[in-house]
């Protein structure tokens, strides 16, 4: 049973909605974009009882919904992004809508090649990692140029002046801050290198979508930290290429390939 909205509904009169639909399994509603930017997480709420058109200047342009665990992968072997949330929408977002609802929201959001990641909150085993790895780097680069940084901290990749794309990595190094705070007071250069502790959720997009960004955009240095079977990538590119690739595990060593001595025992992550 469905009830269709046709009509924009405040959040407000949707939480009441949700009140008195027991029973049915999915009310949809239509909410205007500017309606959803200023209650954006009190919708996010609703999407288990609510499917959600959101409309702009009164053309339907996307849906919010609930993620649904038991849909099968998309292709062959591939790994569907997991979240608690999604939005399927049936057409690319821009840059300029990417950034009004990343500046109107609390939650931290990636963008690539035009569509929108919503970053969950992660857990202790990749925090755990996240904090023994930075503090080897921040030993490690201590009086260099170069310097690490973690997340939250946006990266923005251009694959060309039309394709701009923002990321958060879980770490990198940056070896030319200074020269690229823009007046807003925003870093606008490319890492040396990055690094990502995956999960579950983020598997296939640390492992195709963002390897391809990185590798594209200037990045050298790309580590895939994976708790899941306890190894470690590291990834040298050259000239949009895969110049390098080492994978260890174990009690075994990873060592950088771009900055020679740089290196951490995976007993210290996994151990």
């Amino acid at each position: 049973m469905y009830f269709d909205f046709t009509e924009n509904i405040g959040y407000n009169e949707l939480a009441d909605l949700a009140k008195t639909v027991e029973g049915t399994e999915v009310v949809r509603v239509i909410v205007d974009s500017s309606e959803l930017k200023n209650n954006l997480q009190k919708y996010l709420r609703l999407t288990g009882r609510e499917e959600i058109i959101i409309t702009h200047n009164g053309t339907k342009t996307a849906k919010l919904s609930a993620y649904d665990d038991t849909l099968p992968a998309v292709g062959n072997g591939s790994v569907k992004e997991e979240a608690k949330l999604y939005f399927d929408s049936p057409r690319k977002v821009s840059y300029e809508e990417f950034q009004a609802l990343s500046e109107s929201s609390e939650e931290r959001y990636e963008y690539i090649d035009g569509e929108i990641y919503l970053l969950a909150s992660p857990k202790a085993i990749h925090q755990k990692i996240l904090s023994e790895l930075h503090g080897v780097f921040h030993n490690w680069f201590a009086g260099k140029k170069c310097r690490p940084f973690f997340a939250p901290f946006d990266i923005t990749l251009k694959r060309s002046p039309e394709n701009i794309n923002v990321v958060q990595p879980d770490l990198m190094v940056i070896c030319d801050f200074e020269e690229n705070i823009n007046e807003k007071g925003y870093y606008m250069g490319v890492p040396a290198l990055v690094v990502e502790v995956i999960s579950e959720s983020t598997r296939s997009k640390d492992f195709v979508r963002k390897l391809d960004l990185y590798m594209s955009t200037g990045v050298q240095e790309y580590w895939i930290i994976n708790p899941l079977n306890g190894e470690v990538s590291v990834y040298r590119f050259e000239d949009g290429n895969i110049q390098q690739n080492t994978t260890y595990k174990d009690k075994e060593t990873a060592r950088s390939i771009c900055f020679p001595g740089l290196e951490v025992n995976l007993e210290q992550f996994f151990g």
